[in-house]
């Protein structure tokens, strides 16, 4: 390379110019001479140098009108956005995120000048017409410009207030595995994982970003979720550095927060060596990355990557978050069919087993009525009971079939629910005592009505299930029904009416409690496990609630006097005959 003050186009030279004076002129020679095309690259100050030095903003509308292709790209920011918007009358301008580097490359020769000053004279400039250098930078150029974006895009994102933000490619393993843990621990809200394999989650095990994860949830209350398919493996390694955690930590309730720490467990396996897999880490809904593995069987991270694209702009990271949640919905949706096909398998076989037990004995005992007709008022008595319990088991089945269909009619009527009260528990009395049972009216003494709205014969299904259901888990002790009105609403005078079942038996099974309304919930050895989902289907029809929770009595000595479970449904109250609410 020659430093020269006067430039030569006719032979292959790269010379450096110094000067005002010549740097100018070379340039103004460079954009005179291109007749075909005409590419630029340059940073931030470059839309000030090009429009608001004359002699340049001549050269490149020459450009123009002798209708040379020209391309140029910029990093476009708000201070020198009406000067781009004014490039934009020249050429087709594109943007680059912190673009670095002046240069420009026509089919005649390059130009390049390592500094620029904002719309001022170039003190220094490099000229060359090698055609191995032309092709060089061609190549660059080209690179750059499938990376850039349309520079209206830009502009708009500046006048409007968005952010569109950068996308990165990154191809240093270190850089990424640096990148990769700084992004978990500035975490402020909430971070997403998606690892396609077992080995993906083992990998990120072994670099400790599971445990970085953890210590998020702990001292920043990040909320946590993570897609990994998983095995005793993984299942262990989770387990453990919980408890190491909790214990380094000296707090044991750490995994208890609510929507601290998720995982779900992915059905979808991909071959570990067969295809490239991508990892996917969004924090705060602010940045994403995405992590390419070539080779899923290596053990080491910085051995299993490959390219990986960084991004803090908006679009790209709403599009993992949506692909992320929409896993994330369809994991939840496969957990709850399995749960409901569980649960179908098991109400088929225990529906079967009720329905067989008393069809059994019906068609055992009408047998025996001709061998044996001195007997004809117990058989009988034992074929009316069994066909009562038939017919209950299909009237649940229809019910519930009413209930998911939405045709559940209730026939509504005013009564007073202290009289329907009394009556269900004497139809209920001469069953109690067959099993040394009490049940208490603990509403006997109160002489004042309390008017519902309600269908009567719903509401004595109600009753009449919570009974049974008491009776069945009681051994011995007292059932007790108790019944009294509240205000709801002060200002308006709307009364609530609660009516309440209290048992001294089992109490309620930890295993089912959370779904004790749900349907095919039992722990019971007989039973469908559909009457409380029925009976809330019905209170929830009048609007009210029901609600259920285990006791516990404390007596005198300070010790358990009683178990037992009470279930409690409310009632909208109903005007009183004089019409007060």
């Amino acid at each position: 390379m020659s430093a020269s003050n006067t430039p030569t186009f006719d032979s292959e030279k790269t010379e450096v110019l110094y000067g005002f004076d010549k740097t100018t002129e070379v340039i103004m020679k460079f954009l005179n001479s291109a007749e075909v095309s005409m590419n630029i690259c340059a940073d931030y100050t470059w839309p000030s140098v090009a429009m608001g030095v004359e002699v340049f903003r001549k050269g490149l509308y020459g450009l123009k009108t002798r209708t040379v292709q020209s391309r140029f790209i910029t990093d476009i920011t708000k201070d020198n956005i009406e000067y781009c918007k004014e490039l934009m009358q020249i050429s087709e301008l594109r943007h680059m995120d912190g673009i670095k580097g002046n240069f420009a490359i026509s089919e005649k020769g390059y130009t390049a000048s390592a500094t620029l000053q904002e719309a001022s004279l170039l003190q220094q400039v490099i000229y060359s017409n090698v055609r191995a250098i032309l092709d060089q930078q061609q190549y660059v150029f080209e690179t750059l410009w499938s990376k850039a974006i349309p520079a209206d895009q830009k502009i708009r994102g500046i006048e409007e207030g968005l952010d569109l933000g950068r996308t990165d490619i990154i191809q240093s393993p270190r850089m990424i595995l640096d990148l990769f843990t700084n992004m978990i621990k500035s975490a402020k809200t909430e971070i997403l994982l998606m690892l396609p394999t077992i080995n993906a989650f083992l990998r990120e095990d072994r670099i400790g970003a599971i445990e970085l994860l953890m210590k998020s949830v702990a001292e920043n209350n990040v909320n946590v979720r993570i897609i990994t398919p998983s095995n005793d493996v993984v299942e262990k390694i989770l387990q453990d550095r919980e408890s190491t955690l909790a214990v380094s930590e000296k707090r044991p309730e750490i995994q208890k927060k609510e929507n601290g720490f998720e995982v779900q467990r992915s059905h979808i396996q991909f071959k570990e060596t067969a295809v490239t897999t991508v990892t996917t880490l969004v924090v705060d809904r602010k940045e994403s990355l995405a992590i390419e593995k070539t080779d899923d069987s290596k053990l080491e991270f910085i051995e299993a990557i490959g390219l990986t694209t960084y991004s803090n702009s908006e679009p790209t990271v709403v599009s993992y978050v949506s692909i992320f949640e929409g896993l994330w919905k369809q994991g939840e949706l496969l957990h709850q069919l399995e749960a409901h096909d569980k649960m179908q398998r098991e109400f088929i076989n225990v529906a079967s087993h009720e329905m067989k037990t008393p069809t059994q004995a019906i068609l055992g005992t009408s047998g025996l009525l001709k061998y044996y007709p001195e007997r004809k008022d117990e058989l009988i008595e034992i074929i009316q009971r069994n066909a009562k319990r038939l017919q209950t088991l299909i009237s649940n089945i229809l019910d519930v079939t009413r209930i998911e269909s939405q045709t559940l009619i209730l026939n509504k009527e005013r009564f007073d629910i202290r009289d329907l009260v009394s009556s269900v528990i004497e139809d209920y009395n001469d069953r109690a005592k067959e099993s040394n049972i009490q049940i208490i009216n603990k509403n006997n003494n109160s002489i004042n009505p309390i008017f519902v709205e309600a269908d009567r014969d719903r509401i004595v299904q109600v009753l009449s299930n919570l009974l049974s259901n008491a009776i069945k888990f009681t051994n011995q002790g007292d059932i007790s029904i108790n019944l009294f009105e509240k205000i709801q609403d002060e200002e308006g005078g709307k009364k609530e009416v609660i009516v309440s079942v209290t048992d001294t038996g089992s109490g309620i099974n930890s295993e089912i409690f959370g779904r004790l309304f749900s349907k095919f919930a039992s722990k019971s050895y007989q039973g469908t496990g559909l009457g409380l989902f029925i009976c809330k289907s019905i209170i929830h029809a009048h609007g009210g609630r029901i609600w259920a929770e285990n006791n516990n009595n404390i007596d005198g000595d300070g010790d358990k006097s009683s178990a037992g479970a009470t279930i409690t449904f409310s009632l909208p109250g109903a005007a009183s005959a004089d019409g007060e609410n």
